[in-house]
């Protein structure tokens, strides 16, 4: 966990060269007032400047530097993680990037953004986006989750999850495939120019050797009937891989099958959860004679047309139940085939892998046949010199097709590796593990700020939105102050998913303005109290214009002021 201590700055926009400082570990809750202009956003920028120098609004970074002193921005940020306190010293005009660890500066990177990467990936330990997203609410330049393209948001999880090292494997892992590629396509040429110069050199010494013709003769009949051998075998090995080829497009329909299964899973689920609720109506009719709102006598003709219509319902139900029954009967009858059909080819695999055991003994006799044919005492000199470059040229061979085997080992190996680390794999597995916990959080936030609804994201994170009579909408069908609602339920989702895996977790929250538009009094209730739910150990900021309506609801105020045109905190406020 991250836990900030304090924040200060200079010759930040509006700020002059006096320091302003904000403790940031001081009071669980902190109201942050102040007029338009006057600089009380300006602590978002301090932070994300601090951290990963750029800006949290939509400015340039020159920008940032007083437009009146026009140097010597700095801004400092104190916090403690992993057992260590740091300190941050960021500026502009000129750039300055230092940072400190227990009272120790460490020694110089190559550039400041070496400095900066080391500062990310080795003491933050993520990326700014999942930070902003953890960490900061805003009504300005803040992009909520729901407004995220599907891959942003995947990256947003990943992190959270601490699962992007896959992301990771899996980019460094596509590069080694490439150069595996390129060095398998040289080790066949090499093979080819081998074999080529083997069969050569064997064609000169035939015509060379005039003595001791009976052993060569053996010698090479032995390497003729090998050669058929290692054809046979050849075949047969081919012969199983195609055979293998065939079967697995027998099981071509393996991910759809299995998709299927799961999709029959949640439909059950889903006909079984509307029986359940149609015969809770049914029962409700059937124990009561008056209506429990307006205490009201419900007529008995219009009791029993909702009795029958309840009934009618929940015959179509049951039948839809059993109907999708017998479907999930017929996929896992057909997931048991295709499980067969799997044991025959892992069986054939296995008698692939003992014949090229076979072939590589047969490879091993050859080559011992190659060097005892050229150890024959020929007299004649070029004979022997040329049996000599036979040899090298037969071990040049050999070596030239263990490097292809070895190759081809390699290559097996990074394409189930690939397979494990795309999107697809691990992480959609990990992914979906969690999905239910982030789902249930997401809706008992929603629930404790009044908005009843059934929210829940699928594995492409795409969302599914149903109201209380199960009516779908997007989160586009929302207003501002609803959207407000699910894009808080979802702030605090990340925060505690983060606890949870002690991940991106801080004592920080900054909420910009979220009070000043679209959350009504009610809605800043009820928000307030979740905030006050979220636990020891969370230091929230509210950044607000509604200073006289939320005085009362905050444990301190800092109110920021204006004055000859450059911003302060106010004391005694």
């Amino acid at each position: 966990m991250i836990t900030f201590e304090k924040i200060k700055w200079r010759n930040l926009l509006s700020t002059g060269n006096a320091w302003t400082e904000v403790d940031l570990n001081r009071s669980t809750t902190t109201l942050i007032v102040g007029k338009n202009g006057e600089g009380k956003s300006t602590i978002l920028d301090a932070l994300m400047f601090s951290l990963y120098g750029r800006p949290f609004r939509k400015v340039k970074k020159d920008q940032l530097v007083n437009s009146i002193n026009n140097k010597n921005l700095e801004v400092e940020i104190d916090f403690s993680t992993h057992g260590k306190n740091y300190k941050v010293l960021r500026g502009a005009k000129p750039n300055k990037l230092e940072i400190w660890s227990d009272g120790i500066k460490l020694d110089s990177f190559a550039s400041n953004a070496d400095t900066q990467t080391y500062l990310q990936t080795q003491i933050i330990g993520f990326e700014w986006r999942t930070f902003s997203k953890m960490v900061i609410l805003g009504s300005a330049s803040y992009l909520p989750f729901m407004q995220m393209g599907q891959w942003h948001r995947r990256q947003v999880i990943e992190d959270i999850l601490e699962i992007r090292i896959f992301r990771t494997m899996n980019e460094l892992l596509t590069e080694r495939i490439r150069i595996t590629k390129e060095s398998l396509v040289a080790a066949e040429n090499a093979i080819a120019i081998a074999k080529k110069d083997v069969d050569a050199q064997k064609e000169l010494l035939d015509q060379l050797s005039n003595v001791k013709e009976e052993a060569v003769e053996k010698i090479n009949e032995k390497l003729r009937i090998n050669e058929e051998t290692l054809k046979n075998t050849t075949t047969q090995v081919e012969k199983l891989l195609k055979d293998v080829d065939y079967l697995n497009t027998q099981i071509a329909d393996t991910n759809t099958v299995n998709e299927d299964i799961d999709k029959a899973k949640k439909l059950m689920a889903g006909f079984n959860n509307k029986k359940t609720g149609i015969q809770k109506d049914l029962q409700f009719f059937e124990d009561n004679d008056v209506c429990p709102q307006c205490e009201q006598g419900i007529e008995h003709e219009h009791k029993n047309n909702i009795v029958t219509k309840l009934s009618d319902k929940l015959g179509k139900a049951v039948n839809d139940y059993d109907s999708l029954s017998q479907a999930l009967e017929k996929l896992n009858k057909r997931y048991d085939e295709i499980a067969s059909i799997n044991q025959t080819i892992m069986s054939k695999n296995t008698e692939v892998s003992a014949l090229n055991q076979s072939l590589s003994l047969l490879g091993k006799t050859n080559k011992d046949l190659v060097e005892e044919q050229s150890n024959l005492n020929i007299d004649d000199d070029n004979v022997v010199n040329q049996k000599a470059k036979l040899k090298d040229l037969a071990k040049s061979a050999v070596e030239a097709v263990e490097e292809k085997t070895n190759i081809e080992e390699q290559k097996q190996i990074e394409d189930v590796s690939k397979t494990l680390l795309a999107d697809t794999g691990i992480k959609t597995e990990i992914i979906r593990q969690y999905l239910p916990i982030i789902n249930k959080l997401i809706n008992k936030y929603l629930q404790a700020m009044d908005f009843f609804v059934h929210f829940e994201l699928d594995e492409d994170f795409n969302e599914t939105i149903r109201s209380r009579y199960r009516d779908e909408f997007t989160y586009d069908s929302f207003s501002e102050g609803e959207k407000l609602r699910i894009d808080l339920a979802i702030l605090f989702t990340w925060r505690q998913i983060a606890k949870m895996k002690n991940s991106v977790n801080t004592n920080l929250l900054l909420l910009d303005e979220i009070f000043d538009s679209s959350m009504d009094m009610s809605g800043t209730d009820l928000f307030l109290q979740v905030l006050n739910e979220i636990g020891e150990g969370t230091n929230v900021f509210v950044i607000s214009h509604k200073g006289d309506q939320l005085f009362d609801k905050f444990r301190s105020v800092i109110k920021f002021v204006k004055k000859n045109d450059f911003s302060s905190i106010q004391l005694g406020a």
